[in-house]
């Protein structure tokens, strides 16, 4: 996220609601901010009613899987936090503005978010959408590693393999 020194109103925007939540518990993630894209404004919408979430660009997960079964040697795979690896066009951050302060005695700052972020309907397209994009970029320098984008990822998850080593 990017601190906004001149927060000027007038150039429309929203403020995404949230909240931390701990986990003392968890061995990975102990604490976490959770965003509210759904909070309704007094205007009646909130951010995710008049965001569009965009089609459905990658496979079934059963027809990922069934190929996934075929493979003689098998891999899985996980993008870490791929939502925030990716960036956020500047002219739209004055939609996904916070409010934050990292202490009780300190003033409250404005801060826009860079990267796509979790709890907003568009953010599942938006990621798969830039993993087709990498692909098709590409293809003609890693064709093998372009088809497994294209055809065995499901969100950030990756079913893939081969019938042979080479």
């Amino acid at each position: 996220m990017e601190e906004i020194t001149n927060c000027n109103h007038s150039n429309g925007g929203y403020f995404l609601p949230h909240q931390g939540v701990l986990r003392p518990s968890s061995i990975t993630t102990k604490f976490r901010v959770v965003f509210d894209a759904s909070a309704k404004t007094t205007n009646g919408f909130s951010l995710n009613d008049l965001l569009c979430a965009g089609g459905v660009l990658q496979d079934d997960l059963f027809s990922i899987l069934i190929r996934f079964r075929k493979h003689q040697y098998a891999f899985t795979e996980d993008i870490s936090e791929m939502f925030r690896q990716i960036e956020i066009n500047p002219s739209q951050r004055k939609y996904l503005k916070i409010l934050w302060k990292e202490r009780p005695e300190e003033n409250i700052k404005v801060f826009a978010l860079k990267a796509v972020t979790y709890g907003t309907t568009s953010a599942p397209f938006l990621a798969t959408r830039t993993l087709q994009e990498l692909a098709k970029d590409e293809r003609e320098n890693f064709p093998i590693a372009s088809k497994v984008l294209l055809e065995d990822f499901y969100m950030d998850d990756c079913l893939s393999g081969a019938f042979h080593i080479n």
